[in-house]
């Protein structure tokens, strides 16, 4: 008796055609629609992002306030729509509703309905500015993403070497900031274990915005120690993201298509089907 085929992962039911055909213009970017759909969105981001930050300037608000809260407003319940269509069109909504542009798409429109009871909360909408990532796909800019791909790859690479060096230099402010508070003490400004550390990062990372000082001898002589120290540390992150770009090479070139099954991108040119789930793309 022939040995039984290996169990494989359950494939979705194909769509309804009017769900792929919306799908097709909202997360393709290969079609005329997909690609005007995309070019109109950015465009209406970018006007919405105008209209907040008009808003925000005083003398705009008191002449132009309640146009450019109805704009706002308009905006919002477009994005919403867009929003819902998102998720009718994919296979698995709430694989979507929690992938980043997910969350994104959806924090765009929270901001305004906040706003009825936390005012001014409208501000937080220039989180849409996040959504124009997607001109990269748009505008068929393939290099771009998978530089930004390695450059991932590399912070990922790294993260357990800077994890390190931000406790390290915690650790250091932490100390300095302590004995800065031995040395200066209230009477110079430095009132507290806390202020006094505030101080030591914004020594340490040459900032320096001068609110708060060394008068004594003694603290001057350790501010500088600090200084000179900042020097060097600045450096320190710089380097190690550097040698992990350096060792990850070249990237093998990315498509912008999008799995239709678990909305996964990052394949490869040549790809037929899904790297992630073995779907037909």
């Amino acid at each position: 008796m022939p040995a039984a085929p290996p169990p494989s992962r359950r494939t979705p039911a194909h769509p309804a055609p009017w769900r792929a055909a919306l799908y097709r213009v909202i997360f393709e970017h290969d079609t005329r629609a997909g690609k005007a759909f995309d070019v109109a969105l950015i465009a209406a981001i970018a006007l919405s992002i105008t209209a907040v930050c008009l808003e925000s300037v005083p003398h705009i608000n008191q002449q132009y306030g309640p146009a450019l809260v109805a704009v706002e407003w308009a905006f919002t319940i477009l994005f919403a729509i867009e929003y819902v269509l998102r998720l009718v069109a994919v296979r698995r909504p709430l694989h979507y509703a929690l992938s980043f542009f997910g969350v994104v798409d959806l924090l765009a429109v929270v901001p305004t309905f906040a706003a009825l009871f936390v005012p001014g909360a409208q501000e937080l909408l220039v989180i849409r500015a996040l959504r124009v990532l997607r001109v990269f796909r748009v505008l068929k800019m393939g290099e771009y993403l998978a530089e930004a791909g390695l450059l991932t790859a590399a912070l990922s690479r790294a993260r357990r070497k800077i994890t390190v060096f931000v406790a390290t230099v915690l650790t250091l402010v932490l100390i300095v900031g302590a004995m800065m508070h031995l040395i200066e003490g209230p009477a110079n400004g430095f009132t507290s274990i806390p202020i006094s550390v505030y101080w030591a990062i914004v020594t340490l990372t040459t900032v320096g915005y001068g609110d708060i000082a060394p008068k004594t001898p003694l603290g001057q002589l350790l501010a500088s120690a600090v200084m000179i120290t900042g020097y060097g540390i600045i450096a320190v992150p710089t380097g190690i993201v550097t040698a992990e770009l350096v060792r990850g090479g070249a990237t093998t070139p990315k498509d912008a298509r999008k799995c239709p099954t678990c909305d996964a991108d990052d394949h490869d040119v040549d790809a037929s089907h899904c790297k992630y789930c073995g779907a037909p793309l």
